[in-house]
């Protein structure tokens, strides 16, 4: 079982008790004796813990999953290991969001860190580290030497950030852990809940995001970008990534090694990168997708549908780059 170090963490509870919460207690037999003690991804999760399931794209990680029991539909139930529970619930998402407030009750909103302290005060235990002026340190906090970090941020408890980094002024770092060699400029958020809700009736009900962001060796952050960490699994961005400013990652986002994205480029959540993409300014990409490696994405683009590796796309919905000329040509005509 992984311990979060970011979100205090309640339970174990009896599966009993859980189904009870999602008003699920007649549909599941044999379920005395059970003990659930985290929530987690399919691709996460363990002997002891519960899962979801919510689409057939995940079909090769489903069927893989060491999860004790799954919250899902009967539409996907034949896509889990035999040894999996199989929970059916008429809305995944909303059941889900109610098991991870049991287990994560502080996680749906960023409250403020109240062990943040002036890192004047504390500059014996990081003396190989230099430090702007105003900057607020947490707890726990673990910073690599010849680090810097600029005026006015702000290290959230249990942030670890590697040997090497640049961390610009009004950069707040929460949730997250940075390897070496990392460059973060003026402004960057990382490590913010995600945009997650379940609309109900005449309420949103926010979802717990208890992942984290991960930074690779040599990853550089533009200014004023924006990393939500990740809802149960984390948001990567792989080895010497770039991004440009003013960029949007979501939740549970993949990026891979050596890519390079430009301005005012969102991706939404849960979608994977492959090594080696560029992406062209202002370009949107749609959730739950997946860009294979070596892809080219046109600024302006609109990507909607999975790209195969080593293809060239633009336009909305993005298209090859050989149909999107031919296209241009024939309306220009």
């Amino acid at each position: 079982m992984v311990t979060n170090k970011f979100f205090p963490k309640k339970g174990p509870f009896p599966l009993k008790k859980i189904l009870e919460k999602i008003n699920c207690t007649n549909s599941v037999n044999n379920i005395n004796n059970i003990k659930i003690h985290d929530i987690q991804s399919l691709s996460n999760a363990n002997e002891t813990d519960l899962t979801f399931l919510s689409s057939n794209k995940y079909e090769n990680i489903s069927l893989k999953t060491k999860a004790a029991a799954c919250i899902t539909s009967s539409n996907f139930s034949k896509l889990l290991p035999s040894k999996c529970l199989a929970i059916n619930v008429k809305n995944v998402l909303f059941a889900v969001t109610q098991i991870s407030r049991m287990f994560y009750p502080t996680a749906d909103i960023d409250y403020p860190d109240k062990n943040l302290i002036e890192s004047n005060k504390v500059k014996k235990k990081y003396s190989k580290v230099y430090f702007g002026s105003n900057v607020q340190i947490g707890k726990n906090v673990l910073i690599g030497k010849n680090t810097s970090i600029g005026s006015n941020s702000i290290i959230e408890s249990n942030v670890k950030i590697g040997e090497n980094c640049v961390i610009g002024s009004f950069v707040v770092l929460k949730s997250s852990i940075v390897y070496d060699n990392v460059n973060i400029q003026d402004g960057s958020k990382i490590g913010l809940k995600g945009f997650g809700f379940i609309p109900i009736k005449n309420k949103n009900l926010r979802t717990p995001h208890v992942g984290k962001v991960i930074l690779k060796n040599g990853v550089e952050i533009g200014s004023n970008c924006t990393i939500d960490r990740g809802s149960l699994s984390d948001t990567i961005l792989g080895e010497n990534t770039f991004l440009d400013n003013q960029i949007h990652i979501a939740h549970n986002v993949k990026i891979g090694k050596n890519c390079m994205i430009a301005g005012q480029v969102g991706i939404a959540g849960s979608s994977s990168i492959g090594d080696n993409v560029m992406i062209g300014g202002q370009a949107g990409i749609s959730g739950h997708l997946k860009i294979g490696n070596n892809v080219k994405i046109g600024g302006n683009s609109g990507v909607v549908n999975d790209i195969k590796d080593n293809s060239n796309v633009m336009g909305y919905p993005a298209k090859s780059l050989r149909e999107f000329v031919k296209l241009r040509e024939k309306n220009e005509k």
